[in-house]
């Protein structure tokens, strides 16, 4: 049997081009590096935008290294228990994203072996997938935030995304009017809340908002309000979008059986790695509900090449000067490429994600064991 000989691992942040806020002008990256007992090797990441990345390293280094030597290098063979084992410190967050670096490197590992990408190791189904336009815009003057729009149709985007939740509903409206009528009648248009909302005020906003023609709205309410989101879908129309607050299988488990989501949008770091992702998958393709998967597009993209054949066609989140390859991370070419509206992949092996050092490196601690 193959068996995971070390794991190593480097902190780092990636300055944004775009800042998400005043205080959120890098994204951390935790890079990860696995040797199989074979030699065989694998690079993975995790990823925390603004908080939690040293703590997600102190995971990795003390517990998940030296619990993970000697287990099987085999994707997936080995998450489960690995998962049981950091249970204590709490079955999701922190947890998950950690065991996304560890999850991602085996996979990349596997399918270099094997000197192929991991998309094609999985089975692609597709070979493009289509991508929208996003941005973290809320704090954008109308003005500003029109002209990001009138980019993503530029580019050939026919879907895109803005933030609500303006203290004032009438500047929403405002807003996503003005949207509207610079994207016209024939281009999709999501809406994303980001957890601002009680269930009154969704209600409120989402009923003078829906003669927009929305596609979906994103987070109206905390995340983790299954009482309330099961509530609000008997209330609007409006498909409701949430999991990339959502960080494990049991709890996309929990909103689909309670009909609180129409639509699943897992981010593949955060629900522990590509192992769990195909999981939800399964899960929702079982509920006919379609799955999105949220941001990092040189891994989503991926994925999204490989998920089930449903009514629903997945869709590529590509947030505007956000992506690794755009923001100077990686140590190679991208493996993806957008354009025209489309996510396609680049040759490559394995995931084809690794980090260049020199933007940002915290230097990390060798993870070893």
């Amino acid at each position: 049997m193959t068996t995971i000989r070390s794991l190593t691992s480097r902190l780092q942040r990636v300055p944004l081009t775009r800042p998400w806020a005043a205080d959120v002008t890098s994204v951390g990256i935790i890079a990860t590096h696995v040797v199989r007992s074979d030699g065989g090797e694998g690079w993975g990441f995790s990823w925390s935008p603004q908080i939690g990345a040293p703590a997600v390293q102190s995971l990795l280094q003390h517990d998940i290294a030296p619990a993970s030597v000697g287990r099987s290098a085999v994707p997936g063979e080995a998450w489960q228990s690995l998962w049981e084992h950091l249970h204590e410190a709490g079955g999701g967050g922190i947890t998950t994203i950690a065991l996304a670096g560890l999850d991602l490197a085996l996979w990349d590992a596997e399918a270099r072996a094997a000197d192929t990408s991991v998309s094609r190791l999985i089975g692609c189904r597709r070979e493009r997938v289509r991508a929208y336009g996003s941005g973290v815009n809320l704090h954008y003057p109308l003005e500003e935030l029109l002209a990001q729009v009138q980019r993503w149709i530029d580019a050939g985007f026919d879907a895109v995304k803005i933030k609500v939740g303006k203290p004032d509903l009438s500047e929403d409206i405002e807003r996503v009017a003005a949207v509207r009528a610079l994207l016209g009648p024939d281009r999709a248009l999501m809406i994303d809340a980001n957890q601002r909302w009680d269930l009154d005020r969704a209600t409120t906003s989402i009923d003078a908002l829906s003669r927009f023609d929305l596609a979906w709205i994103e987070e109206p309410l905390r995340a983790d309000d299954l009482i309330g989101h099961t509530e609000l879908a008997r209330r609007i129309d409006v498909p409701i979008a949430v999991g990339e607050n959502l960080h494990t299988v049991h709890r996309f488990a929990d909103f689909l059986r309670a009909g609180a989501a129409q639509i699943v949008q897992p981010n593949i770091v955060r629900v522990g790695g590509i192992t769990p992702l195909l999981r939800i998958a399964g899960l929702a393709a079982a509920h006919g509900v379609a799955l999105h998967p949220h941001l990092l597009p040189e891994l989503s993209g991926q994925l999204a090449l490989t998920l089930p054949d449903t009514a629903f066609e997945p869709l590529v989140e590509d947030v505007e000067d956000a992506g690794f390859g755009a923001l100077g991370a990686l140590a190679d070419p991208s493996p993806v490429t957008v354009a025209d509206g489309f996510l396609t992949e680049n040759e490559h092996q394995g995931l084809g994600i690794r980090f260049s050092p020199v933007l940002g490196d915290e230097a990390g601690r060798d993870l070893t064991t």
